[in-house]
């Protein structure tokens, strides 16, 4: 079935596109840096502000009277910051709000968003956010950022600026992000940029501190991360950078618990702005004033130098910054194009061999996406819990690991219709379609060719996500080849050895989120059934699951290998009779009597 010379050949083209992939790199966009000291940020005014916050709305679930009581004391603040030389129709023009539903922590919640707006001179704007809400009692380093807001208003109040400022206070952001999607609808007019405000008086740190994900394919400009970098590291001293796996691995499979990921999905550049990171501050996390102080000056010092400086593009940055250098997307996707050559070569090449042969192949691949059936069923059986009100909470967005209980009965009932889809659904296909034991080359070829297809219909979409698949497209090519001698342990090694770099991945964003195996399986499922995994996303991943599992069965069937000893000749003894050789007749001197 496999043609290794075939095989060998087509990873000629990788050593081109490595040559090709060192040439792309280019240098990263440079920060726009502002010589303004934001001195105009009244630190212990902050800190006094968050305390009176603290006390009077300890209780803050998402749409809770705590949180609306919140949302009027905030609009209080925007209404002397903003109105106290203007009349009544100007003041609502600068201050105003708006409630909607919304799906939280807590299920779907009445919220409210209160926001106020500072005129420029030009109407593109720039966007400041921070979430009221809390999923605790207290949660006193979370209201942080709403006391850095107010204060931010007190100071924008009296300042012209080139770009409008808008000063946004939303609700469900505790989980969920519902208060930054809402926005999306009422962003208006040209939004230069969105300053999302973390926990910036919390006293434990996570970097990176300028936090640039999405929830989908890229993240914030890299111009604004630079500039928000820039303007942390003079006040606060350096904000980390992101590694290049954890790039990699966003890039591969997007998603964050920030609230900046629905607002970059939806193409208005966000960063969030804290010490606390993306998951941000717990709820009995201490506060610490100087902290609020020195990160408060931090978000001004951006929004000084965003409203001075030139446009930030709006486009996703899609590249990876490797020491320094940003090697593009394109460039990606012509490597990853290249590494999975061979392994779609050879399938394709081996499918058409089997078919000359009089293979019927067709049924072979049908009875490896018989595999995928039981994964999209727990998928639908997700969507079903959320829909029929059995699931709980499940936000549009992701939650982090500790603000939504772990549902035990949901993920069991999930993998019960798992185990029950791969026991009846696909045994019921397969005996449809008749096949016996896959221990035939038509059963490899069909479960080869379907793995190599799968793997380059994921690099359409995305090129890291298919790079993580192409070592599964190779390995499980070897591993169901009948004519490759490895018998059937390596075999079933090689088919689980294709499952590695998705468990690196899960691991990656285990430790990044904080979550065990438990929680992060929690996260999946409600990333599935808010609908934060698109329809499209689920379907490639049943079928590169189903693939896989298929490559198990395959090579759990193989036939050993014939045994290469050789076996000793027989010994066959020859008399003098049937001798001719020399001697034979006495003619050598060995032959005469001495």
């Amino acid at each position: 079935m496999l043609n290794l010379r075939l095989y060998r050949t087509a990873w000629l083209p990788v050593l081109f596109c490595l040559v090709v992939v060192a040439f792309s790199l280019h240098a990263r966009p440079r920060g726009v840096p502002t010589t303004l000291a934001p001195d105009a940020f009244d630190g212990p005014r902050a800190a006094r502000t968050l305390e009176g916050l603290a006390a009077a709305f300890p209780d803050r679930r998402p749409g809770s009277p705590g949180d609306d009581g919140l949302a009027e004391r905030v609009r209080a603040g925007f209404v002397h910051a903003f109105c106290a030389e203007v009349g009544r129709t100007e003041c609502a023009r600068r201050v105003l709000e708006w409630r909607f539903r919304a799906r939280t922590i807590d299920g779907r919640r009445e919220l409210r968003t209160v926001v106020a707006a500072r005129p420029g001179r030009s109407e593109r704007r720039i966007v400041v956010l921070a979430h009221r809400d809390a999923a605790g009692h207290g949660a006193k380093a979370e209201l942080s950022a709403t006391a850095g807001l107010l204060e931010l208003a007190q100071v924008l109040a009296g300042r012209v600026t080139q770009r409008s400022v808008m000063l946004v206070s939303t609700s469900g952001g505790s989980g969920g992000a519902a208060g930054a999607r809402d926005l999306i609808r009422h962003a208006g007019g040209p939004v230069d940029a969105v300053l999302v405000l973390g926990d910036l008086g919390g006293t434990v740190s996570h970097s990176p501190w300028v936090v640039p994900w999405s929830n989908a394919r890229g993240s914030a400009p890299m111009r604004l991360q630079r500039t928000a970098e820039l303007a942390v590291r003079e006040e606060a001293g350096s904000p980390g950078s992101p590694s290049l796996p954890m790039q990699f691995l966003r890039l591969a499979y997007p998603l964050t618990v920030g609230e900046q990921g629905p607002l970059d999905a939806a193409g208005l550049p966000a960063v969030l702005i804290g010490p606390g990171g993306e998951l941000g501050a717990t709820t009995d996390e201490a506060v610490d004033a100087n902290r609020l102080r020195i990160f408060g000056r931090g978000v001004l010092r951006t929004i000084t130098a965003l409203d001075n400086g030139s446009d930030v593009e709006r486009g996703a940055a899609t590249g990876l910054v490797v020491h320094g250098q940003v090697m593009p997307e394109w460039a990606m996707r012509l490597l990853v194009a290249a590494l999975l050559l061979p392994a779609l070569l050879g399938s394709i090449d081996g499918l058409a061999r089997v078919r000359r042969r009089g293979g019927r192949t067709g049924r072979w691949v049908l009875w490896a996406l018989a595999a995928a059936v039981p994964p999209v069923l727990a998928a639908l059986f997700a969507i079903a819990l959320r829909a029929v009100g059995l699931l709980g909470a499940a936000p549009a967005a992701p939650v982090a690991p500790d603000r939504v209980p772990i549902g035990g009965v949901a993920l069991v009932a999930t993998l019960l219709v798992l185990a029950g889809g791969w026991v009846f659904a696909r045994r019921t296909i397969v005996a449809g379609l008749g096949v016996d034991r896959p221990d035939t080359a038509a059963a490899a070829a069909g479960v080869a060719t379907l793995t190599a297809l799968v793997v380059a219909l994921v690099w359409v979409r995305n090129p890291y996500s298919a790079a993580l698949l192409v070592p599964a497209a190779h390995l499980w090519l070897f591993a169901v080849a009948p004519d490759v001698p490895i018998g059937r342990g390596r075999g079933v090694a090689l088919a689980a050895g294709g499952f590695v770099p998705l468990a690196l991945a899960a691991l990656g964003y285990g430790l990044a989120l904080g979550a065990g195996p438990l929680a992060l399986a929690w996260i999946a499922l409600l990333a599935i059934a808010g609908g934060h995994a698109g329809p499209i996303g689920v379907l490639l991943g049943a079928v590169v699951l189903g693939c896989g599992l298929s490559a198990l069965v395959v090579a759990r069937c193989r036939v050993p290998p014939p045994s290469r000893r050789i076996a000793p000749p027989d010994v066959v003894s020859r008399g003098p009779l049937t001798y001719a050789g020399p001697g034979s007749l006495g003619g050598t001197k060995s032959a005469l009597r001495r």
